[in-house]
């Protein structure tokens, strides 16, 4: 009877480590491929709860989330011969997961040197296809694109998907930066001279435009005041004459008036005149007359 149970024990325990050793499950994350005697004998799983032939049967287990690859700056030429240096990365992920394997033994590792290499000779590629001037302008979205479509061919032989690819920066090398810059600065000083004559050329421009227009407008007003000057002294003339012919000796008083007036009329004013002088005539005989 104790050996019935025993055996029954053993029986039972065999059969749950038959089990442990045949299921396995593949999750949401995950690609799955089943392989026997080195061979892949199934894959594409869904997620879940699979068997295996214990020892005969392994099963190999891939992330399907994406992966990035950060590496190290790269020293490229751009097609003018400019040595630079690029730092990007790249982002990546497993789509076929048997390519994977059969192309890199299934080891993560192999695959990121392999897509290094694949990346960096795309990054070579496009930035020699492109001066200087537009290798370190700030609009790479076209650089990038074409970056990513000349190395997703040669990745996609891995079973992998290169999902996206960036620049971070651009540099010069230190060898040349500084005689770049020197460069930038002395095009940048020579804009500057041409922006500041072309500016002093417009200014000179504006003040004999301005000047021209004063002389013009002071000439008119001048012709124009003459005019008026010469119509009142008409006017005036006209005046005179018909109160001349009018009454004579109102005509002579009014204008001995207005010469009192003129040369009396200031402090410090001093004459040194004949007290009997003809200028004289209407303020020596208190009756006006002669």
């Amino acid at each position: 009877m104790k050996n019935s149970k025993f055996m029954v024990i053993v029986v039972l325990g065999l059969v749950f480590v038959v089990i442990g050793l045949s299921a396995f499950t593949v999750n949401e994350r995950e690609l799955a491929i089943k392989l026997q005697v080195g061979q892949v004998v199934q894959a594409n799983y869904e997620p879940g709860l699979y068997f295996k032939i214990p020892v005969i049967q392994t099963v190999r287990k891939f992330s399907s989330q994406i992966l990035k690859i950060d590496d190290a700056p790269q020293n490229i030429f751009t097609l003018d011969r400019t040595e630079m240096t690029v730092d990007f990365f790249v982002k990546w992920r497993i789509v076929d997961e048997v390519s994977f394997y059969t192309s890199t033994g299934g080891s993560q590792f192999v695959a990121i040197e392999r897509l290094r290499e694949i990346v960096k000779n795309s990054v070579v590629t496009e930035f020699g296809k492109r001066s200087t001037t537009e290798a370190i302008s700030l609009e790479r979205v076209e650089l990038m694109r074409d970056m990513l479509a000349t190395a997703r061919p040669t990745a996609k032989g891995l079973g992998v998907e290169l999902v996206d690819f960036r620049v971070k920066q651009v540099e010069f090398v230190a060898s040349v930066r500084e005689a770049v810059y020197l460069q930038m600065r002395e095009e940048r000083a020579r804009i500057a001279t041409e922006t500041r004559a072309e500016g002093s050329e417009a200014a000179e421009l504006i003040r004999s435009t301005a000047d021209k227009d004063r002389t013009i407008l002071l000439a008119d007003a001048y012709r124009d005041g003459q005019l008026i000057r010469g119509e009142g002294d008409a006017r005036a003339a006209e005046i005179y004459a018909s109160a001349y012919q009018k009454d004579a000796e109102f005509y002579a008083f009014y204008r001995s008036i207005q010469a009192y007036k003129n040369s009396m009329g200031k402090p410090g004013d001093l004459l040194v005149l004949d007290p009997n002088n003809e200028f004289f005539r209407y303020l020596n005989q208190s009756s006006g007359k002669q």
